[in-house]
């Protein structure tokens, strides 16, 4: 499975001053999950407008499949299966006919596209919703519905642009299964799927985190994280806001944030047991409480962190 399925070398995009995706180069392989991760406004959604041909770059070649998307748009669309931040439901038709109408503009014959689109609502687990009028979907069930008509041509390639934004943790594991079983199973898909969050970006075969329009940092989850090892404390105790403002105080500590009741704190690297001997008895000196502090494997979170220091020098 070591096909290329996505060569994306030097893609720009901008919009007067604004440069949306500056120099981003992706190559994806076949049977992989890639994940664009980063916040609102890093490029996530202009890539992938870009990749799927709705959008032309200023500079850059794209090729899917082996097709240029500049030049044989709709060879490569015949290869994609695509769902948008919005995905528009056509909310007084069925489960089935929103399919079908997706279908049919793609070519595919009553005669495919029937047995094709039962096929997927039972993978989805829309089967025993397929008469329902998609405005009386939950959200979740919309979100199914939207992965389904992008799965319904038979796609070697799925872009999913943030399609878990907005809808509760238990639809999100629901969704996730769904896109490892499409990759892992007989389909084979490649997924590429932009994300803010990191619990989803640690599920994805590689991930390129983004940030202004950059890729500034590409690899796996484990070798991403394995940059910070040993260097992240957690420590838990009262009051946080005294606990953050004393760490910060640390010479061999670099950074200091907060995560929910705790903190996380990155130090220097191999002064991690001095950080916590001397730290604990500082804290103690305050009046304040040292309930637990210890060293933790990194989070992406940390990893993005600090990437985004890095890049703001």
């Amino acid at each position: 499975m070591n096909e290329t399925l996505v060569q994306a070398n030097g893609l720009k995009k901008y919009f007067g001053d604004v440069h949306a995706v500056d120099d981003v180069t992706l190559n994806i392989r076949a049977g992989e999950i890639y994940g664009l991760v980063g916040s609102d406004g890093a490029g996530k959604t202009t890539t992938m407008r870009m990749l799927v041909g709705a959008l032309l770059p200023t500079e850059g070649s794209i090729n899917v499949c082996g097709y240029d998307v500049l030049k044989e748009v709709e060879n490569a669309r015949s290869q994609i299966g695509y769902l948008s931040q919005r995905f528009s439901l056509y909310e007084d038709l069925t489960v089935l006919e929103n399919i079908r109408f997706f279908a049919e503009i793609r070519g595919l014959s009553s005669s495919e596209w029937l047995p094709r689109s039962m096929e997927i609502l039972e993978f989805v687990g829309l089967d025993k919703f397929k008469d329902r009028r998609a405005g009386q979907l939950s959200g979740g069930m919309k979100q199914k519905l939207g992965l389904a008509s992008a799965l319904v041509t038979r796609p070697r390639l799925l872009l999913l642009d943030e399609p878990t934004t907005g809808v509760d943790p238990v639809t999100r594991q629901d969704f996730w299964q769904l896109v490892i079983k499409l990759v892992s199973g007989q389909e084979g898909v490649s997924v590429i799927i932009s994300t803010p969050y990191m619990d989803e970006a640690s599920r994805c075969h590689r991930i390129g985190f983004m940030k202004a329009g950059k890729i500034i940092a590409e690899d796996t989850p484990s070798n991403l994280r394995s940059q910070l090892n040993n260097r992240i404390l957690e420590l838990r105790g009262e009051p946080l806001h005294e606990l953050k403002h004393i760490s910060m105080q640390d010479a061999e500590i670099e950074e200091v944030a907060a995560f929910g009741d705790k903190l996380h704190l990155r130090v220097k690297d191999g002064t991690s047991q001095n950080v916590i001997t001397r730290l604990q008895k500082t804290i103690e000196s305050q009046n304040a409480k040292v309930t637990s502090l210890r060293v933790i494997p990194p989070s992406l979170e940390d990893i993005f962190i600090l990437l985004t220091e890095f890049n703001d020098e």
